[in-house]
């Protein structure tokens, strides 16, 4: 038998030789997952069950723990007969539906839960081993049967698979016997568990059986060794199901009516009194635990394996050995953590951290299934269909019945899962399999944009910048400035425009794959454009007026300033196409020396709300709540001709930069005979950045740009502000319906 495990991440590949040596549904799936259904907690906690919560409480826990298996199997049907699953189960599902993070954040949780199993049958064998013959060591036997279990996990699985044939039958003969047996007193049964004596709650009793119905990840964590697991897996899953369902449905009517409930809670082996040969149900159970914890020291390994080998953890656990690949060191360091959890653990703490860590494993899977399901994606053509409503219900049902088994646990395992979500996103894992998240941006996607057309966008306004950078890393201050004003909520594109001949397709994507990756090193969310024209200007030109999506087109327009003087009536006309097409425009004249600065002083000179002037308070108030510019003192400047014009203009204007709540002072300058250049060169010679306005183009505008780069040339970096968007900047201050009111 050999495991078909294939590495996607781009290491090397396991593939089967010989697929005719795989397992079938019977002994692949069936076998195993109906063995650990009915397990230990059948044998040795379903009586304890029933006295708790009595014969009703017991067939409703019963049908709700079965109904969100059922649906899950749903779900591991529908995912399994649209790809071909491998080594890994429910981890590769789901890491091939909702990506790597995702499957990284539930599979190591799933592989701690397959290891904890281990430790869950050992302990129950034990347990019953000790009851029939109390001079043996509870701890000891655990111990030893863990390491026995794994013992021949690493000898041989073929050899572990058949075993459980004959285990099997000796569920069956128990089971017969206790069928044929009779009632160890005189009762009548107890619809609502013990009376005359405090009970454990429903949900804590449902915390402690659950695991008994998890039993069909048994089959589906030995995907990899399966010869048909799109047609196994279902198969073998829906009967084991079937078949569990209507045991525990029958058990708990023959409990009921052979003991009261008092004994049936204080003898964990009450089955062997009532049965018509006792000693079979000790056959049943240590038969059960056994192939119970051989089924998951063979399934969480494998876990682990795929885990290692899409490089989720260390590429040493992923090791195979022998021709069947069987994974020996995963399976040691499997051994290791359920040793740990038989030396402190019992069945009665170890079942109910199973119970949250599977629900998170079978929440997950169902909404990988109605998401693949919900999005319609033409890629997920399964052969079983299953109606995406079924899986959000599996969903759901898993988030319900963990918050009231205990909500403070749910939170603590939402917390675990999240933190190893977030570490594996920082790790920027690269696979070379899709997943189902770019659907869901698509549809997401798709339904803000027709939202967002019938909403008003002006009090909601920011700028989505495209900045015309030429080479990025030339060029960064203009990224800067465009990071500083956007905080990484605006949607900023970094576009190069290449002139001469015409670049392929592979080409500009390896350009623009380089330019994204300079962009997140440098921790800047955005995308990047290349583009090829026969000329620069207009190729610009031509970009600005076509890029974009709807209200997803940028409003703003970002570039550094030209000083060539042959090109610099086609720089003109640039800016007045922009102008036309109602984007604004930041033109910025870079101090090549200073730069920035320290960032800790802005001088914006401002002339009032109307024109530039809302944008440039806009802007004002954006660097400042920045992380760059945070420090930076803010001060709006305006010069006056006279004292006078300067008391009138600091009372006015003082009160609206209050009523404007925006972070900034002013301050009002004489100009006592002095021109503005003068004014200006003096005033602002000391800033970081100075932010002016520019008029609105005409005809002229060339010669008033050429007028405007030389009063700028003293200044340090110079930020040039034409405001053209279709939104009224004052409705963004001022948000007038609300000031209406006072």
């Amino acid at each position: 038998m050999t495991n078909p495990f294939k590495r996607n991440s781009g290491g090397k590949e396991y593939v089967n030789p010989s697929k005719e040596s795989g397992l079938g549904t019977f002994g692949g799936v069936f076998t195993p997952s109906i063995l650990t259904i009915l397990g230990v907690i059948m044998y040795l906690r379903f009586g304890w069950v029933v006295g708790n919560v009595g014969l009703i409480g017991t067939l409703l826990i019963v049908t709700v723990s079965v109904s969100i298996t059922f649906l899950t199997a749903l779900s591991v049907a529908a995912i399994a007969t649209d790809q071909r699953v491998k080594g890994g189960g429910a981890y590769y599902m789901i890491s091939r539906s909702l990506g790597i993070e995702v499957g990284g954040a539930v599979g190591i949780p799933l592989f701690i839960a397959l290891a904890l199993s281990v430790a869950l049958y050992t302990v129950g064998f034990a347990e019953s081993l000790v009851s029939v013959f109390p001079t043996l060591d509870f701890k000891t036997v655990g111990l030893i049967t863990t390491a026995g279990v794994a013992a021949l996990a690493l000898i041989s699985a073929k050899i572990a698979i058949r075993a459980q044939y004959f285990i099997m039958f000796g569920i069956a003969l128990s089971l017969l016997s206790l069928i044929f047996g009779s009632p160890i007193e005189e009762t009548s049964i107890e619809m609502w568990g013990a009376a005359d004596r405090h009970s454990e709650g429903f949900w804590i009793v449902f915390a402690v059986f659950f695991p008994a119905v998890t039993g069909i990840m048994a089959g589906v964590n030995m995907s990899g060794d399966l010869k048909d697991p799109a047609r196994s897996i279902p198969k073998g899953t829906f009967a084991a199901v079937g078949v569990g369902y209507l045991i525990y449905m029958t058990l708990p009517v023959i409990l009921a009516n052979r003991a009261d409930a008092i004994s049936l809670i204080e003898d964990p082996l009450i089955m062997r009194r009532m049965s018509y040969w006792g000693d079979a149900i000790l056959i049943g159970v240590w038969g059960a635990t056994l192939s119970s914890a051989v089924g998951s020291i063979l399934g969480a390994p494998r876990v682990l394996q795929a885990l290692a080998r899409d490089r989720v953890l260390p590429g040493w656990l992923g090791k195979g050995s022998g021709n069947d690949d069987s994974p020996r060191i995963a399976t040691v360091f499997t051994l290791v953590i359920a040793l740990i959890a038989v030396y402190f653990g019992n069945l009665n703490i170890i079942a109910p951290v199973l119970t949250m860590f599977f629900l998170t494993t079978y929440g997950v899977l169902n909404a990988a299934a109605g998401l693949e399901k919900m999005l319609d994606s033409p890629a997920f053509r399964p052969k079983f269909k299953v109606h995406w409503i079924f899986s959000l219900l599996g969903t759901l049902g898993c988030l319900a019945v963990m918050f009231l088994i205990n909500a403070v646990a749910t939170v603590l395992a939402f917390i675990v899962v999240i933190g190893i979500f977030v570490w594996l996103e920082k790790r920027r894992m690269k696979t070379a399999w899709g997943d189902v998240r770019m659907g869901l941006w698509m549809t997401l996607v798709r339904k803000g944009l027709l939202n967002l057309r019938k909403q008003s966008e002006a009090k909601t306004w920011r700028p989505n910048p495209l900045i015309l950078s030429g080479a990025p890393t030339k060029r960064w201050h203009l990224i800067d400035f465009a990071a500083a004003i956007t905080h990484n909520r605006g949607i900023l594109t970094v576009a190069t425009v290449l002139t001469g001949k015409p670049i392929s397709h592979n080409r500009r994507k390896k350009m623009e794959d380089k330019i994204q990756d300079f962009l997140e090193k440098n921790s800047t969310s955005g995308f990047a454009s290349v583009i090829s024209a026969s000329d620069a200007y207009l190729g610009a030109s031509d970009f600005v007026k076509y890029y974009g999506l709807g209200t997803l087109s940028p409003n703003t327009v970002i570039l550094g300033d030209s000083e060539n003087q042959e090109h610099r009536q086609k720089y003109a006309d640039m800016i007045t196409h922009f102008h036309r097409l109602n984007r604004n425009v930041f033109i910025v004249a870079n101090d090549d020396k200073k730069g920035f600065g320290d960032r800790g002083q802005v001088d914006i000179w401002w002339g009032g709300v109307k024109g530039n002037g809302g944008l440039l308070l806009i802007l004002g108030h954006l660097l400042k709540g920045g992380r760059s510019w945070r420090d930076a003192k803010i001060t709006l400047k305006m010069m006056v001709n006279t004292e006078n014009s300067a008391k009138d203009a600091k009372r006015n204007f003082s009160k609206i930069i209050t009523r404007l709540r925006i972070d900034a002072g002013l301050e009002i300058i004489v100009s006592q005979g002095r021109e503005f250049d003068e004014v200006l060169h003096h005033s602002s010679k000391d800033a970081d950045m100075v932010l002016l306005g520019l008029a609105v183009p005409d005809e002229n505008f060339m010669e008033y740009y050429k007028r405007m780069q030389k009063l700028i040339s003293p200044l340090p970096t110079t930020i040039l502000v034409l405001a053209a968007d279709e939104v009224s900047f004052r409705e963004v201050l001022f948000q007038e319906d609300v000031f209406t009111k006072e």
